[in-house]
């Protein structure tokens, strides 16, 4: 049964995220993506995703990157917990583009993405994608699966008032003034 990004439906792990907004349910597509959606699922298993948050949004009003974007970025509040970084999958590799709904890793530079830190696409992002202009290198980040159920929970996270003195350089003005809360994650 071919699910609706037209991947095999049995190639895919769901994941449930309960949060103070509601339940966002994720296809994790770990045929395409096996490194990123085996880091994120191992994030999930080790249940290090429990009290951590969605807490930065980006959009019009406060991104100042000259490729702008749209995305709802969640994790662990804090890094103490954080697993060892792994190697770069682009879209490149994958197949899997940055379109509304899907969630991808987050990176500074090639090596330094984890499950510690994941965003989710709110409308098309072709920045993000390999040969985008959003990371200087252009390799993109690392796409592994897609909103399912709750993509209207991600649109009202989107939309929360941010702290405007929060954070530094491209990313002030970006913390959600009072961050969603992630209570649980699990397979389902």
């Amino acid at each position: 049964m071919l699910c609706a990004s037209g991947v095999h439906a049995e190639n895919n792990v769901r994941v449930k995220l309960d949060t103070s907004l509601g339940s966002i349910i994720i296809e994790v597509d770990v045929r395409r993506a096996p490194l990123s959606a085996g880091e994120f699922l191992r994030y999930v298993d080790l249940g290090l995703y429990n009290g951590g948050a969605f807490y930065r949004v980006v959009r019009a009003d406060n991104d100042r990157a000259p490729a702008r974007i749209d995305v709802v970025q969640g994790g662990l509040t804090t890094l103490d917990r954080a697993l060892p970084a792994i190697a770069h999958e682009s879209t490149a590799k994958t197949g899997i583009h940055h379109t509304d709904g899907v969630v991808s890793l987050a990176r500074r530079e090639i090596g330094t993405a984890s499950g510690a830190k994941f965003f989710i696409c709110v409308g098309n992002q072709p920045a993000l994608d390999f040969g985008g202009k959003r990371n200087p290198d252009g390799q993109g980040f690392a796409a592994f699966g897609r909103v399912i159920k709750g993509l209207n929970i991600v649109r009202k996270i989107y939309r929360l008032p941010v702290d405007p003195d929060a954070g530094t350089g491209l990313t002030k003005g970006q913390t959600l003034a009072n961050p969603v809360v992630i209570h649980g994650a699990a397979r389902l």
